[in-house]
């Protein structure tokens, strides 16, 4: 009888608890990487929170301190190391330079480690050098402090998070959640991700970004919003869905609920519709036997060859290698057909069909 080898160690995450910490943000990866299973129950994570001088308290913006179990030199036994924010970032927050302990900790960090920050745990990253010409976000009301501080990164103060590959980072507080569960569907796949959220009570995918929450000198008048035609579309991705209809199902004019839309959920209808297609598609991918042509009509996308260029720009990767990649059983299942489609002329990842025939 041939024995099974042990199984590949769990992907290790270190976080850095700052002095001056959220507990809050602390906790989110502990909770979101903790609960992800692989399909035999087997933990896909392993959390560690690290000091950034030696194991033992670290202080809060709360009322009390967190005992740290870890030293600084748990980080170069990581792959994903996560910096939350702090209250308390001192010269790194006004000057936009490391204090001579943090740079000693971080340089524990091994090339090739995955970077994630949340929140104001950006500054970090960008003192530290990791986010110089890389685009990245921040909490929106210290993005023009973050722009001033590090002219090389590219701040976007409008998204709820920025994957730059290598490189991650969140705005503010609730956003590292949105983050985190961009990570465990990264690695891991949307099925994963879902039940991580389900179990967490949070939604797996929020829509829009943070421009939706940015304080506006004056308030707004109450009138009617948009939720009722983004219940009606997604109910119906599979049929195509024309921005007069969406704008008709809330008695209003196309300009003006589009307005509207921009403002309640941070993109353009299009843009949305777009997004919750592709995340249909990838459902659809992962847990059925349908071919490539069939998910195409399920979600909306209409041919196969529009499905691989939303997929190529939104993902980086083909129908047919996102299936191998993460659908349980791998590429079996998978038509000849897909593969002969997918193995021709290069797709090009175009803009997408516009906002009026989305």
């Amino acid at each position: 009888m041939t024995l099974a080898g042990p199984s590949p160690r769990p992907h290790r995450v270190a976080v850095l608890a700052l002095d001056g910490l959220l507990p809050f943000e602390l906790g989110i990866p502990q909770r979101i990487f903790r609960r992800a299973r692989d399909s035999e129950g087997r933990p896909l994570y392993e959390v560690l929170t690290c000091a950034v001088r030696e194991p033992g308290p670290v202080t809060t913006d709360a009322d009390y301190a967190v005992v740290v179990p870890h030293g600084p030199e748990a980080l170069a036994t990581a792959d994903t190391v996560i910096v939350p924010s702090s209250y308390a970032l001192g010269p790194v927050y006004e000057e936009g330079r490391l204090t001579p302990e943090l740079a000693a900790a971080l340089a524990h960090i091994r090339p090739g480690t995955r970077l994630v920050a949340i929140c104001t745990g950006g500054y970090v990253l960008a003192a530290a050098g990791y986010l110089d010409g890389r685009p990245a976000t921040t909490h929106w009301a210290s993005a023009e402090n973050f722009q001033r501080l590090f002219p090389r990164v590219r701040v976007d103060a409008d998204v709820l998070f920025v994957d730059d590959g290598d490189v991650l980072t969140s705005a503010g507080v609730a956003a590292g959640i949105d983050l985190c569960l961009h990570l465990l569907r990264r690695d891991h796949g949307t099925a994963v991700a879902n039940d991580v959220a389900r179990h967490t009570v949070v939604p797996p995918y929020r829509d829009g970004g943070q421009a939706q929450y940015i304080e506006r000198p004056l308030p707004q008048p109450q009138r009617a919003g948009t939720a009722a035609a983004r219940e009606w579309a997604l109910a119906r991705l599979h049929e195509p869905i024309q921005l007069r209809d969406m704008a008709e199902r809330e008695s209003m004019s196309v300009r003006t609920f589009t307005r509207r839309f921009r403002e309640e959920v941070g993109v353009s209808p299009g843009q949305w519709l777009t997004r919750q297609r592709v995340e249909r598609a990838r459902y659809l991918l992962e847990s059925s036997d349908l071919s490539i042509d069939q998910v195409a009509r399920d979600a909306g996308f209409g041919t196969a060859q529009s499905m691989r260029q939303h997929l190529q720009a939104v993902l980086g990767v083909t129908p047919t290698a996102y299936r191998r990649t993460f659908r349980a059983g791998g590429a079996e299942g998978t038509d000849m057909a897909d593969e002969v489609g997918e193995a021709g002329e290069p797709v090009q990842a175009g803009p997408g069909k516009t906002e009026a025939a989305a």
